[in-house]
C-alpha cells in the first residue's frame, strides 16, 4: 500500500508538471471536463444483475413499454407498423390495439387505464374500462399539440407528457413542450421550450417530489420540482448522457435508467454513475414490471429485451 501510495503521488506531479508546460506552451490548450462521478462498482442496481435476454424480434422500431400489473402483461408500441403489442406472462405476444394513431409512450392511472402518446394524431387518450378512447389533451390555446411523445401519471391522477416534433407533422405551436394534465382535465404548458429542445422521456422520482425529463437534442436529463399541485419548477441539469438519451425509468431506490446510444445508463439519485446495461440493439425507452418488479422491459430498435435486476422499480 505503501509503495502504491508514493507512486500515485509521483504521477499526479507529473501531470500537474505536464498540465503546466501545456498551458505554458500553447495559450489555445484547453481541459477537458472531468468524467461523471462513478459510484462503488462493490454496490447500486447493477451488481447481481441478469444477462440482457432477447424476448422477440421482428419489428419496425418498438417503444414505449409498460407493465400492466392488474393483467401481469407487459404493453409495447411498434410506432413503424402503427400497433400496440401485449407481451404475456408464458411470453405469448398478440396485438393490443392496430391501428394505434403511431402511440409512442404509455402510461397507466391510479383506476388502471391506459394513457397514451398518440403521435400521429397529436394527442393524449385514455382507455377507459369498456374499451373507449377518450381524448384528454389534442389542443392548446386552440392549436394542435406538435407530437405528443412519452407520459408519465402521478398518484392523484396528474398527468406530464413531452410534445417535441420529429417531423411527422408540421407543428403550429412556437414551442416544444412539458405539458401537465390535471385530475380536472385543465391542460398546462410547464415549459416552453424553443426548437433546438427535444423533451422526450419522463419519469417521477419514488416519492414523486421530481420529475426527469431527457433531452433528445442536448445529451442530457433535466430535473424539476414538483409542487403539492403538481406544478413544475423550472428544469436544471441533472446528467449529461451518451447520444439520443430518450425513454427513462427510476427504480425503488431513485436510480435512473436512462436509454441512450450507448445502452442504459444508470445513475444514482444524487447524479453519479453506476455504470451502464450493454443492449445488442440501440435502445429507446425501458420500464419495470415481472411479478417482483425486478424486470427492467427494454424497448431497442426492431427488438424487445429484459433484464433481471437488483432493486424493484414502480410499474
Amino acid at each position: 500500500m505503501r509503495a502504491r501510495t508514493v507512486l500515485t503521488v509521483l504521477f499526479m506531479l507529473l501531470l500537474i508538471a505536464c498540465g503546466n508546460d501545456a498551458a505554458d506552451g500553447d495559450p489555445t490548450a484547453t481541459t477537458t471536463e472531468p468524467p461523471t462521478p462513478t459510484t462503488s462498482a462493490e454496490s447500486g442496481p447493477l451488481v447481481g444483475r441478469g444477462e440482457v435476454e432477447l424476448v422477440d424480434e421482428g419489428y419496425g422500431f418498438t417503444e414505449g413499454p409498460q407493465w400492466m400489473a392488474e393483467d401481469g402483461v407487459l404493453l409495447f408500441t411498434d410506432l413503424d407498423n402503427d400497433t400496440i403489442y401485449q407481451l404475456a406472462a408464458d411470453d405469448e405476444i398478440m396485438v393490443f390495439r392496430m391501428p394505434s394513431n403511431y402511440s409512442n409512450g404509455l402510461a397507466i392511472d391510479p383506476e388502471g387505464r391506459l394513457v397514451a402518446a398518440e403521435a400521429g394524431a397529436r394527442r393524449v387518450t385514455r382507455t377507459e374500462s369498456d374499451g373507449t378512447v377518450t381524448p384528454i389533451a389534442a389542443r392548446f390555446h386552440g392549436a394542435p399539440l406538435n407530437e405528443p411523445n412519452d407520459v408519465v401519471v402521478r398518484s392523484d391522477g396528474t398527468i406530464y407528457f413531452t410534445d417535441p416534433t420529429f417531423g411527422m407533422a408540421q407543428p403550429e405551436l412556437d414551442f416544444r413542450g412539458i405539458f401537465r394534465i390535471a385530475p380536472d382535465g385543465d391542460l398546462t404548458a410547464e415549459r416552453r421550450g424553443d426548437a433546438t429542445e427535444a423533451p422526450n422521456g419522463l419519469a417521477l422520482s419514488p416519492d414523486e417530489s421530481l420529475l426527469y425529463v431527457t433531452n433528445y437534442a442536448a445529451d442530457l436529463v433535466w430535473v424539476m420540482d414538483v409542487a403539492a399541485d403538481g406544478s413544475l419548477s423550472e428544469a436544471r441539469t441533472f446528467v449529461t448522457t451518451g447520444v439520443g438519451p430518450d425513454g427513462v425509468a427510476v427504480d425503488d431506490a431513485g436510480d435512473l435508467f436512462v436509454a441512450t446510444g450507448s445502452g442504459i445508463e444508470v445513475f444514482a439519485p444524487d447524479g453519479s454513475r453506476w455504470g451502464d446495461i450493454p443492449v445488442p440493439r440501440t435502445p429507446a425507452n425501458c420500464t419495470f414490471g415481472g411479478a417482483d418488479g425486478r424486470t427492467l422491459f427494454i424497448t431497442a430498435e426492431e427488438g424487445l429485451y429484459r433484464v433481471t435486476l437488483a432493486n424493484p422499480g414502480p410499474y
